[in-house]
């Protein structure tokens, strides 16, 4: 059974898709292009809170696993994965 979180960005993920359906629609009916872009803009922040939510989680309860199970070196890499990922969306 899906918690909570994985529930909730299922449903994000289902709105996005809705989301990216629409401009796929926009962009073949030649509408205004400012507006297209608004509509990309919407779906990159949404996206960026299912990434945010996917981090918290990730961090939050596995790279805190790993510290408790001893596994330090592990959660570091882990943790330096993630900044590297971050650092490369700047």
């Amino acid at each position: 059974m899906k918690g909570v979180v994985e529930r909730k960005l299922l449903r994000r993920l289902s709105i996005i898709e809705g989301q990216l359906r629409g401009i796929k629609k926009m962009v073949e009916e030649e509408r205004y292009c400012v507006d297209v872009i608004t509509q990309t803009e919407a779906v990159k922040n949404a996206l960026s809170g299912v990434e945010n939510a996917l981090l918290e989680k990730h961090l939050s309860k596995h790279v805190v696993d790993q510290m408790k199970k001893g596994q330090e070196t592990k959660a570091i890499a882990e943790i330096l994965k993630i900044y590297k990922l971050a650092q490369r969306k700047k």
